[in-house]
Formats: C-alpha cells, sequence, structure tokens
C-alpha cells in the first residue's frame, strides 16, 4: 500500500481540512486523518493522508517531504507496519486486599 503517506510534525492547530487542502492539489484524496490526544483534543502533530493512487501520494511525498504548512516543516514518509503490542499494561501480580 504505497497510496498511504505519513504526516509528521504537523503544527498543532492543523486540522484535517488544513491537510486536505494542502495535499489535495497531487490527486484525489482518499482519507486524511489527524491524529488527536484523548486526553486533551489537541493535535498530537502526526497524521495520514491516503490517496486513490500510487502516483499522487509519490508526487505529494517528493513535493510536500520539507514543505511548510501551517507554518511548520513537515516530514513526509511511507507509514511503516505497526509493531505488535503486548496485551493490557498490569501492575504485577495481585497481593491481595489491602489494609490501611
Amino acid at each position: 500500500m504505497k497510496n498511504k503517506l505519513f504526516m509528521g510534525g504537523l503544527a498543532w492547530g492543523t486540522t484535517e481540512s488544513s491537510l486536505r487542502e494542502a495535499c489535495e492539489r497531487f490527486g484525489e484524496l482518499e482519507d486524511v486523518k489527524v491524529i488527536m490526544d484523548r486526553e486533551t483534543g489537541r493535535s498530537k502533530g502526526f497524521g495520514f493522508v491516503t490517496f486513490t493512487s500510487d502516483e499522487a501520494a509519490a508526487k505529494c511525498k517528493a513535493e510536500m517531504d520539507g514543505q511548510i504548512i501551517d507554518g511548520r516543516a513537515v516530514k513526509i514518509d511511507y507509514p511503516r507496519e505497526r509493531e505488535e503490542r503486548g496485551g493490557g499494561g498490569g501492575g504485577g501480580y495481585d497481593r491481595g486486599p489491602r489494609r490501611f
């Protein structure tokens, strides 16, 4: 899947709308997602743009990597596969009921 791009170094104020606007000149977009922090509701500074064609994604990567979007230079690359995460955290073994 070479039609999806990782967009790093986004400004806190970058929205999906402004990211879409910056990328749509390279070709038709399938999806635009700015990753938000659940607790603060603020952007985490990265997102993903999925084009309908590999060629449009390659053109966007070549021309936009290092360019300014919303006042910040962005880093554009193909996303890496997510590594398997272990199940849940946990705090070790259960010591039984606490006595205060």
